[in-house]
């Protein structure tokens, strides 16, 4: 049995549907490859659950905000975390990086928005 991964349960399926995806020459491949996720995908996160939901609007709210952008974005989710909960956050925004961080406990968010946007938020004291 092949892995779906966690995001084959969020795909909304095709308004064409299924035969018009699969009639050669329609260009469904070409659709489907160039679909656009507009969701928050959480990967990682150790927060209360009430500051996680806060936390996911305001990135999502940022990275909207500031499109093609991320040191913008990464900037304005920092002085948001900042007024909502303190000093000392931290915010990466971009595509195609990993990371290890020391964090303080409970405060780490790793999520990815409109497909391949990764964002991480963490508060080190």
């Amino acid at each position: 049995m092949a892995d779906l991964g966690s995001t084959a349960n969020l795909a909304a399926p095709d308004k064409g549907g299924a035969a018009a995806a699969a009639a050669p020459g329609a260009g469904g491949e070409d659709k489907e490859s160039k679909r656009n996720f507009n969701y928050a995908l959480v990967k990682i996160c150790d927060m209360a659950e009430e500051l996680r939901v806060e936390a996911v609007d305001m990135v999502v709210t940022a990275v909207e905000k500031h499109p093609g952008n991320f040191e913008a974005a990464a900037q304005n989710i920092k002085e948001m975390m900042d007024k909502r909960c303190g000093n000392s956050w931290h915010a990466v925004v971009g595509e195609g990086y990993g990371f290890e961080v020391t964090h303080e406990m409970r405060n780490l968010l790793y999520m990815y928005f409109g497909g391949n946007l990764g964002v991480l938020v963490w508060k080190a004291s």
